[in-house]
């Protein structure tokens, strides 16, 4: 892959400042470079994810790790809510230490690694890989977003389409993704390929995680090919002030080191020597009593000790109450790669129009979706601002919990002809992800615009960590609500996550008088993955 050029090259040969440039569409030519970084990033994320709970799942005899579904679910719960817990202390160490582009580089790296790790057919390295992925996707994500930021002026009026174009990428490579790491991984038809040319056809699942690492690679070759063309954006990290500071810095990287890999080096350690009962059950209550304690002592911490004005003390009450449904929103929303993927693989009438295809390519539906429906929302939201109607953001936030719910009553009766054996149609699952885009694209963009207008200015950061924790939270319910497939009827377990939507929906309706006096008007953003 080779070194990337100096950071600071001569000035002669130093590119124009990127709030100059147009030869990007207009754009600034760095965007280009973050457009196909973070699309292979997250081409090679989301194939992947398409492939974790059927793999875990799979029988052994096929290929797969022959999972018991609660434990592939907890496996999928803490993975998917790390590799959004690592972004807080991976923004931090790009910021103190490596600089916002190393970090994004290195991201990407271990990511690839992770993906070639799971490309290898052992339970151990499957592991490894999870673990790769999920520190490299704490590095690599919530940087290169910040580098797209960089790449304009303060009052640069291109930003924002700058950001439209950049999840645009996003789309793109979600979309792509399940289609082709699923062929390669299900599709008989590569399995037959395989066969015939002397490859165990049970390795499949293994070619679909390599084809995440070659996506990753093309998008770390680019990346670094277009390097130069991303100005001064990321270049440095911030330079402490004193010594003392720095001294504190090493201190808490240390810290941030060690919680990532020796705690559960130790764990691993000691159940392996029977020190320590080390089980599914045990890891899955030591997880969620972290993320309890953790979500406990932030706000506490806030409320406790930070000294706010009344009016500041009122913002962050909502900012807690939008961080409940933002948890609320992605733990049923994510049940996509859990509850949802299994529902595909083992009760869906999987072909259309006479043509099979596998489970993981519903995992595409959504980002069609998306791409389609954002310009819809957007131009809704637009005309009924300008008519003076626009609902605030507590009211879009419940009007998307009552569609996330009614997504999951639509397969209700779905789940009903299941239970008699009976493989359904395919489009049950298309009306499902329809009326979940829809949710998402009613509180995703709405309750990032409103946390940073919530925000106190000392702690705007801090802000948006609260609100990708609540993405974590939600996560990790999202993948203990899948192991529970196979367990409790289908029909009553889509039941009973309609009460969460409904009871949350309900609180927003009648609290929207109290926190419409506390927002200011929303701007929606464009919603990312």
């Amino acid at each position: 892959m080779g070194t990337p050029p100096s950071d600071m090259p001569p000035a002669a040969l130093r590119p124009s400042a990127p709030n100059s440039d147009t030869s990007f569409f207009g754009h600034p030519r760095g965007l280009s470079v973050l457009f196909f970084s973070e699309m292979w990033e997250r081409f090679s994320y989301y194939g992947m994810r398409a492939l974790l709970m059927l793999f875990m799942t799979a029988p052994t005899a096929t290929g797969g790790l022959g999972f018991s579904i609660p434990k592939a679910g907890l496996v999928y719960g803490v993975y998917t809510s790390m590799v959004y817990l690592l972004g807080v202390p991976g923004g931090w160490i790009a910021d103190k230490f490596l600089g916002l582009r190393r970090a994004v580089l290195w991201g990407g790296v271990l990511i690839m690694l992770g993906h070639v790790a799971l490309a290898l057919p052992a339970v151990s390295t499957f592991y490894a890989g999870l673990v790769l992925v999920m520190i490299g996707t704490g590095l690599l994500k919530p940087n290169i977003s910040a580098m797209v930021g960089q790449l304009y002026g303060k009052d640069d009026p291109r930003r924002d389409s700058g950001f439209s174009i950049y999840y645009m990428g996003i789309n793109i490579g979600a979309f792509a993704a399940p289609l082709l790491c699923g062929y390669l991984a299900q599709q008989p038809s590569f399995r037959s390929f395989l066969s015939g040319v002397g490859i165990s056809p049970n390795s499949a699942w293994h070619f679909g995680f390599a084809m995440a690492a070659i996506g990753m690679g093309a998008g770390l070759i680019q990346y670094v090919l277009g390097w130069r063309h991303l100005g001064d954006a990321g270049v440095r990290p911030y330079q402490p002030s004193t010594t003392a500071e720095a001294s504190r810095n090493r201190t808490i990287l240390v810290a941030i080191l060690a919680a990532v890999f020796l705690i559960p080096a130790a764990v691993g350690l000691l159940g392996s020597t029977g020190t320590l009962l080390v089980n599914e059950g045990r890891v899955g209550l030591w997880f969620g009593t972290f993320l309890l304690v953790l979500v406990a002592g932030l706000f506490g911490g806030l409320f406790g000790l930070g000294k706010w004005s009344i009016e500041e003390r009122r913002r962050l009450l909502v900012v807690l109450l939008l961080f409940f449904g933002a948890i609320v929103l992605w733990a049923l929303f994510e049940q996509a790669g859990s509850t949802m993927n299994l529902f595909a693989e083992h009760n869906t009438r999987n072909t259309v129009f006479g043509f099979g295809y596998p489970a993981s390519w519903f995992q595409s539906v959504n980002s069609v979706f998306v791409i389609a429906l954002s310009p819809v929302f957007a131009f809704i939201w637009l005309k009924l601002a300008r008519a003076r109607r626009d609902p605030p953001s507590p009211i879009k936030f419940a009007i998307g919990l009552v569609l996330i719910g009614a997504g999951f009553l639509l397969m209700v009766p779905a789940a009903q002809l299941s239970a008699k054996g009976i493989l359904v149609s395919p489009w049950w699952l298309v009306g499902l992800y329809f009326l979940h885009t829809c949710g998402e694209l009613c509180i995703s963009p709405v309750g990032l615009s409103a946390m940073t207008r919530l925000a106190p200015s000392a702690i705007s950061g801090m802000v948006m960590g609260i609100w990708f924790l609540g993405a974590a939270v939600g996560n990790y319910v999202a993948g203990r609500m899948g192991g529970l497939y196979g367990s409790i009827a289908l029909d009553k377990l889509l039941l009973y996550q309609l009460i969460l939507p409904a009871a949350s929906a309900i609180i927003f309706f009648v609290l929207s008088g109290p926190i419409r006096r506390m927002l200011a008007r929303s701007e929606p953003v464009p919603p990312g993955h």
